[in-house]
């Protein structure tokens, strides 16, 4: 039962099935029978897990098992203590509210790879980093996060996935390698 790490570059669709405008992770893996333990949408790149066993992707995947996900976030704006507050804290998005998760300003990792293409600059308004660390994954859920404390995000890098993390595993965006589910604390 293979368990595969993989750095999805940015526009890549989260299905091996091709996409009429996008690549798709048949594009960069060939491994048959193995699926994502999760998505990432195609504007956010990162680690992404695979593997073809059932039960090892809902241990992964599913909310219950708390595998905490941390996220590397590039903002618009920079936030104050008030506004880490409110991120940390449950914040209600209209259609759920979410978890407590934590949430700090961070400088931009010295092993981050440049985004391709790169993120658009706006010389009168500063950018900022955060990692946010959430046990629960709801569709778009940092990016409305972000949003809603007044901060677009601009680019959203999932770093990590329990004990897993591309800093303990560099993978360069395209990259995979084969791990132990042990690796993972499961």
């Amino acid at each position: 039962m293979p368990l595969i790490l993989f750095n999805k570059p940015f526009q890549v669709m989260c299905q091996f099935s091709p996409h009429p405008t996008r690549p798709s992770l048949a594009d960069y893996l060939d491994i048959p029978g193995v699926y994502p333990a999760g998505r990432l949408d195609a504007d956010s790149e990162g680690l992404l897990l695979l593997t073809d066993d059932g039960k090892l992707q809902h241990a992964i995947s599913h909310p219950d098992h708390k595998q905490k996900k941390t996220y590397l976030v590039q903002v618009e704006g920079i936030p104050d203590a008030e506004v880490l507050a409110r991120l940390r804290a449950p914040l209600d998005l209209g259609d759920f509210i979410t978890q407590g998760c934590e949430a700090k300003r961070v400088m931009e990792p010295d092993w981050l790879w440049p985004r391709d293409p790169p993120i658009r600059e706006r010389a009168q308004v500063p950018t900022s980093w955060l990692a946010i660390t959430l046990a629960e994954g709801k569709n778009r859920q940092v990016r409305r996060m972000t949003g809603s404390v007044g901060l677009p995000t601009l680019r959203l890098i999932r770093i990590a996935i329990g004990a897993i993390s591309l800093q303990s595993h560099p993978l360069l965006p395209g990259e995979s390698r084969e791990i132990s589910a042990s690796e993972l604390g499961l």
